[in-house]
């Protein structure tokens, strides 16, 4: 993968665009309040904002500039807190856009924020991506920012961008500039192939990382973002693995004994936590990734599976069925302080902590259907985002505001039907959206930011 630093160039406003001969007429309206999205009050409408092509002086850079702004109108507009204006609606003239924006044509069509920029081949060879965010009411620039990078990066700037606007007008860290892995399936029910899948959180710059010849389940990112932990199966023995994206390099964490199950790492990256079940029973395990030395971290004759780190690393969030029923528990990192935190009607299962520290997500199964929910730490205010008939293995977003899980359909008497995608969900159980892949798909896991 081609790197990319998130440093960026602030630009002032006569640095760019062609401003520095018009910033006298340029009166900030000051007294108006500031465009802010105020994502924490639940369901909110969408804001229209207007992005514009990215103008640039010949054909390859003006090509390179509209592929930009479509995707981060794109981006914007999944999130389900910005609508983008169609172009066809805008008054200002393309050409017209290197001067100061003229606000009243953008009020007119009810933008309240506007995108602009420009992409430029330099002599290196390099691209370099500058743009704007304006405040149409306020008359006012509220972000302006320079790129430099490879030409075929321009995707992954179009990303950064559409981060950058989502934080200035929510306050809150985006998650665009990320990655998704998961477990891509075909072939008939009773004999899926499942490979691991690596692509964009939007579907785009998609690669598989397996050929298929293994049963492979269960990928999780590393903090680091370099490495992925799975499961797999060789032959009939499971074996937990670690994937460097960049190299492609596979690595056996270790050969255990009976069912090994949900590798994850933990939020420094130094070791992973799985469950591991000998003689029918399942105990949670932690190893040591520089000196392989393993932990057990649960001692009981119920089973108990599916641990997932706290992001401080201070506890750890599992389910069990020690209660009688398969619940959620959290306890200390070593093990100790174990207690019960949910306590609705059915059974939950594949809790994730959020990466903000103040949720956790879990799947639910209640009356033969399943359900993707939240709870706080604490196991109060539990809510349900999604239903089907088979919604299960929910994952964040970086940002804490998103989940993404996946939904199959049920399956048909001749073997047919059982249809699985991945799906997109803030918690407010709305804006739910298809992410679209080449073939069925399962178990995702997001990354954190790209660095």
């Amino acid at each position: 993968m081609i790197k990319l630093s998130r440093r960026a160039v602030n630009l002032g406003l006569g640095s760019c665009l062609g401003l520095s001969g018009v910033v006298g007429s340029f009166v900030p309206r000051t007294a108006l309040a500031e465009l802010r999205i105020d994502i924490t009050r639940g369901v909110v409408a969408p804001i229209p904002i207007a992005v514009t092509k990215f103008t640039g002086a010949s054909p390859q850079e003006s090509k390179a500039g509209e592929d930009i702004a479509k995707v981060v109108a794109a981006d914007l507009e999944r999130s389900g807190l910005f609508q983008p204006i169609d172009q066809r609606a805008f008054i200002q003239t393309q050409q017209s856009l290197d001067a100061l924006p003229r606000f009243g044509d953008w009020r007119v069509i009810n933008a309240q924020a506007l995108v602009q920029g420009r992409a430029q081949r330099m002599p290196d060879g390099r691209l370099r991506v500058e743009w704007r965010l304006w405040d149409v009411f306020a008359e006012q620039q509220m972000l302006g920012l320079a790129y430099f990078t490879v030409p075929e990066n321009w995707r992954r700037i179009a990303h950064i961008i559409a981060d950058a606007i989502y934080k200035r007008l929510t306050g809150e860290d985006g998650y665009f500039d990320t990655r998704v892995v998961y477990i891509a399936e075909n072939g008939p029910l009773n004999r899926r192939v499942k490979r691991l899948a690596l692509m964009d959180q939007d579907g785009e710059n998609h690669r598989f990382l397996t050929d298929g010849a293994t049963l492979v389940l269960t990928p999780r990112f590393s903090p680091t973002l370099q490495e992925i932990t799975y499961l797999a199966y060789v032959g009939n023995t499971p074996r937990v693995y670690i994937y460097n994206i960049d190299t492609g390099r596979q690595e056996v964490v270790g050969d255990f004994p009976g069912m090994t199950f949900a590798p994850r790492f933990s939020p420094d990256g130094k070791s992973v936590i799985m469950s591991m079940a000998k003689d029918g029973n399942s105990e949670i395990f932690s190893m040591n990734l520089k000196t392989r030395k393993v932990a057990q971290l649960t001692q009981h004759s119920a089973i108990d599976t599916s641990p997932c780190y706290a992001p401080d690393g201070n506890q750890i969030v599992f389910n069990s069925d020690r209660g009688g029923t398969q619940q959620l528990y959290v306890m200390s990192a070593d093990g100790g302080n174990v207690r019960r935190i949910s306590y609705g009607e059915g059974r939950y299962a594949t809790p994730v902590w959020s990466p903000r520290g103040d949720l956790i997500a879990f799947t639910k199964i209640r009356g033969g259907q399943f359900f993707i929910g939240v709870m706080r730490v604490d196991g109060q205010g539990e809510r349900l985002v999604a239903e089907d008939y088979l919604v299960e293995a929910p994952t964040w977003a970086p940002n804490g505001r998103v989940l993404m899980f996946f939904r199959q359909q049920r399956s048909t008497a001749d073997g047919g039907g059982g249809r699985s995608r991945l799906y997109t969900i803030d918690l407010t159980g709305h804006n739910e959206r298809e992410v679209i892949t080449p073939i069925d798909a399962s178990d995702p896991a997001w990354s954190p930011l790209i660095p």
